[in-house]
C-alpha cells in the first residue's frame, strides 16, 4: 500500500527565501505525527501544503498514490478529505450547533443525520447540551472544543492541527489530547504542530522536527 502522502523534492519559496525544503517524506495512513520546530521553521507552511491550500514552488506531492494536480477542478475532492484546524479558529456569531454543522451543511448533509453527527462530535469534546449556546459567549477552552468538534464532524481522512493545545486550560488540554490520541484508531491520520517538548512522548506516534524548513 502506498503512503497516504509522499513529498518529493518539495521547495516552497517566499521571494528569494526558501521556507520549506523536503527531499523525501512519506506519511502513512492512520498514524499520529507530531511536528515540532521553532517559530519560522516551516511547520504551518507544511500544513498548508498538506491541506492542498497552497502549492509548492517546485517538487511533487502525492496523495493516496496519485500526484496532486494543482488545478481547481481536481483540488476540491482532495480538500474535502482534509481538515485544517488553526491555533485561533474563527467561530461564527451564532449557536454552537450552527458552527459545528456548517461543514455538513455545505456538503448537503441535513436533517436527522446532521443533528446526529453534531451531537456525536460535541459529546467527543465534552460539550453535550451546548447546542443552543452562543459561540461568542464561550470561554477560550470551550471555543477550542467547538472548533475541534467542527473538524471532527466532517470525519476527515486527515486532520491537520496547528498548535491546537496552546493557550487552553488544563482540563481542555487533557480532554483534547485524549481525543487526538484516539483518532488514528478509527483511521484518521493526524498531523499536529506543537511547541510543547513533552507532547511527542506523551501522545505517542512519530515525531517530525523541522529546522529552517528542513527535517533534522
Amino acid at each position: 500500500m502506498p503512503p497516504l502522502y509522499r513529498l518529493n523534492a518539495i521547495r516552497k519559496k517566499h521571494g528569494e527565501r526558501t521556507v520549506l525544503a523536503i527531499d523525501d517524506l512519506a506519511l502513512a495512513a492512520g498514524k499520529l505525527y507530531t511536528l515540532t520546530g521553532a517559530n519560522g521553521s516551516g511547520k504551518t507552511t507544511l500544513l498548508t501544503l498538506l491541506a492542498f491550500l497552497d502549492p509548492p514552488t517546485s517538487g511533487e506531492l502525492h496523495f493516496g498514490g496519485e500526484p496532486v494536480r494543482w488545478t481547481n477542478g481536481t483540488l476540491l475532492p482532495l480538500r474535502r478529505q482534509v481538515t485544517l484546524l488553526h491555533q485561533s479558529p474563527y467561530l461564527f456569531n451564532g449557536s454552537v450547533f450552527a458552527n459545528v454543522a456548517f461543514g455538513l451543511k455545505v456538503r448537503g448533509i441535513r436533517g436527522d443525520e446532521r443533528r446526529r453527527r453534531v451531537e456525536e462530535a460535541l459529546a467527543l469534546v465534552g460539550l453535550t447540551g451546548f447546542d443552543h449556546r452562543r459561540a461568542r459567549e464561550l470561554s477560550g477552552g470551550e471555543c477550542q472544543r467547538v472548533a475541534m468538534a467542527r473538524a471532527l464532524v466532517l470525519k476527515p481522512t486527515v486532520l491537520l492541527l496547528d498548535e491546537p493545545l496552546a493557550n487552553v486550560d488544563r482540563e481542555t488540554c487533557e480532554l483534547l489530547e485524549r481525543v487526538i490520541v484516539s483518532l488514528p484508531g478509527s483511521g484518521t491520520t493526524v498531523i499536529m504542530t506543537t511547541h510543547d517538548p513533552e507532547h511527542p512522548g506523551r501522545l505517542g506516534g512519530e515525531r517530525l522536527h523541522l529546522v529552517g524548513g528542513e527535517f533534522a
